[in-house]
């Protein structure tokens, strides 16, 4: 009797960051009777850090999946938790998943779309204090399990969440294969992959870098707060 797919679906949007996906999307497309799909509200084309990502399926297309991930990126305040038909459509999936799931600040999406009141969860450094706002806890930890919901922090940590679901799925022996046969071994030149351990001085310049823009991201997030408690999700 051939065993039933596990279907696993990315849920895009414009401004996405593409090594958020295509982390966990390396690992968990090896994962035995995998069924991966990139998806997007309108479908098609979309483009990531310079990168065309073709032959997207439609959200509201898809009529169940057994894991549903969002991922992070810039886009994510600006397009994600502003869309109501992508936030919609990743309620009705994530209702009849096994596994409600996020990268980076896609957390953020699973925020707005009502998924985490009450969870903790794991977000980018950056922005993870945002993740209040939506009555979610900020958690720190790399990959963060509360209940069915499983997200993993910035962007790299992908690849670390996507290994651990694997594991719960299909057990520690097959998520070992995979990380050995994609050679994860970690040992980056710096150890600045963190805040608390980058040197000040870069901590400085990244957060420079990030203030930008956080005031608009922080007006985004506060909106689609208010617009939740108003749905009462």
């Amino acid at each position: 009797m051939t065993a039933q797919p596990t279907v696993i679906v990315f849920a895009l949007f414009p401004g996405v960051t593409q090594l958020d996906f295509t982390g966990p999307h390396q690992v968990l497309s090896r994962l035995p009777s995998a069924e991966v799909m990139l998806a997007s509200r309108e479908g098609g084309a979309i483009e990531a850090d310079g990168i065309t990502f073709a032959g997207l399926r439609r959200l509201r297309d898809i009529e169940r999946c057994d894991i549903i991930c969002v991922p992070g990126g810039f886009g994510t305040t600006d397009n994600a938790i502003a869309d109501e038909e992508f936030l919609r459509e990743l309620r009705r999936l994530a209702n009849g998943a096994r596994y409600v799931t996020s990268v980076c600040t896609g957390s953020l999406a699973l925020g707005a779309a009502g998924l985490l009141h009450g969870k903790r969860a794991a977000c980018h450094w950056a922005w993870r204090e945002l993740l209040t706002a939506f009555g979610a806890i900020p958690d720190p930890a790399r990959v963060v399990r509360d209940g069915n919901v499983v997200t993993g922090g910035g962007v790299t940590a992908g690849i670390d969440f996507a290994l651990t679901l694997v594991a719960e799925i299909a057990g520690p022996e097959t998520a070992q294969a995979i990380q050995l046969g994609i050679e994860y071994a970690p040992a980056p030149p710096f150890d600045a992959g963190s805040p608390e351990t980058a040197p000040p001085e870069i901590l400085a310049r990244v957060t420079e870098r990030y203030a930008a823009g956080a005031a608009q991201r922080r007006a985004a997030v506060a909106a689609a707060a208010e617009r939740m408690r108003a749905a009462r999700f």
